[in-house]
């Protein structure tokens, strides 16, 4: 079995990889805040009324969009309000995660709601990344069924500094990759649109379109785990930086230069926040074996001094980051998300006094907001990118 775009994805695409940047602005507005009337439309994108509905005329057409032709109940007679929303039906996205033990991949419809999923394990060398992502595409392809029939490209997303222009994985402390060109080897194994994206931003994106981005002017991501990452949304756009990399609050120098950093720098934040970095300190602190995160919790929650400093230097150092966030790009809301959030408890307080600490006037209004996500979610995010960029016509390597 191979994957490829579907049949009934073709005139879909055709329809948005011709549409002019106004018709963009429009489907977007559509698919993010549907259903909408045309006005609602015409309001939210700044064009008329007349060229709304001359957009949507070959979107309708390309079952891309539908079209309510009936009045809303109860509403004022005259001409039908005809609200507008997305099809989820009309395409169909996989998102693929890749950590350094296993591949996550899912398939969502337009509207990012979640069809399938698989994981299998995997070891970080190149080679077996890329099959197993060529093995889990094809078993999410037969999975779909049918509805393979609406493929419309893949989105996989990585840990690091990651180049989504060329596809190229510039460094991956985690996967132990230096400027490994994952788009050009997946474009030889995989028949669609493929899109390389930093997992972090790729999870921003994500919320930016359907989460609490959506209505939102400004917010952050900030993840905490094996890594500590930083997703930017500012004044209604997700940050990508002028070469790719933005956001990277975990190699921020904001903590003691004898904490050495798996990047090879010393005080990042990640030096003392990551879980990696706190199973270390807490081992080279105690007696008893401490080989998981979840040891280290349990040393914590049972009293151990030791273990306790450990996490409420963790705290310090990510409210610190926050507060510096907050400083910087003035969100609305941050949200705290990861693997790691299950000991959220531990250093909670800590982190809230650093940021009251140091966020600067109003930056200090920003709500802190915990949310756990699964991997599937990180997965779902790199369909959301993929999704993106399917619809901008960026970056996609095919």
């Amino acid at each position: 079995m191979s994957v490829q775009i579907g049949s009934k994805a073709e005139e879909a695409l055709r329809v948005l990889h011709g549409a002019s940047p106004a018709a963009v602005d429009i489907f977007t507005s559509i698919l993010t805040h549907g259903p909408l009337s045309r006005t609602d439309v015409a309001r939210a994108t700044g064009l008329s009324q007349a060229a709304v509905t001359k957009s949507v005329a070959p979107m309708i057409a390309a079952g891309l969009v539908i079209d309510h032709d009936e009045a809303p109940r109860g509403g004022p007679r005259g001409r039908p309000a005809n609200p507008i929303k997305v099809d989820p039906d009309a395409l169909v996205v996989l998102g693929i995660k890749v950590n350094p033990t296993e591949i996550i991949g899912v398939a969502t419809d337009l509207t990012s709601h979640l069809l399938v999923s698989a994981h299998q394990p995997t070891v970080p060398a190149f080679d077996a990344v890329v099959d197993g992502i060529a093995e889990i595409a094809e078993r999410l392809s037969a999975l779909l069924g049918d509805r393979a029939d609406r493929l419309a490209g893949v989105g996989v997303s990585v840990s690091g500094d990651v180049d989504t222009r060329a596809g190229v994985v510039r460094e991956s402390a985690l996967l132990g990759w230096s400027n490994a060109d994952l788009g050009s080897a997946l474009k030889q194994r995989l028949g669609v649109p493929v899109l390389i994206e930093n997992d972090v931003r790729a999870l921003t994106i994500a919320e930016h379109w359907f989460g609490v981005g959506v209505g939102t002017n400004s917010f952050a991501i900030v993840t905490i785990g094996s890594g500590i990452g930083c997703g930017l949304h500012v004044n209604g756009e997700v940050v990508e930086g002028a070469f790719g990399v933005a956001g990277e609050v975990g190699h921020l120098p904001l903590t003691s230069e004898r904490f050495i950093c798996t990047c090879g720098r010393r005080g990042c934040v990640e030096a003392v926040a990551s879980t990696g970095a706190i199973v270390r300190a807490v081992a080279d602190a105690s007696d008893a074996p401490v080989l998981s995160i979840a040891d280290a919790v349990q040393r914590a929650h049972e009293g151990d001094a030791a273990a306790v400093e450990v996490f409420d230097r963790a705290g310090t150092v990510i409210g610190t980051a926050i507060a510096t966030v907050a400083n910087l790009t003035g969100p609305e809301l941050v949200v705290i998300t990861g693997e790691a959030v299950s000991e959220y408890d531990l250093y909670d307080a800590r982190l809230r006094t650093a940021f009251e600490a140091h966020a600067f006037g109003a930056a200090a209004n920003c709500r802190i907001l915990l949310r756990p996500h699964a991997f599937e979610d990180w997965a779902r995010g790199a369909a959301a990118a993929a999704l993106r960029s399917i619809v901008r016509r960026r970056y996609l390597a095919a």
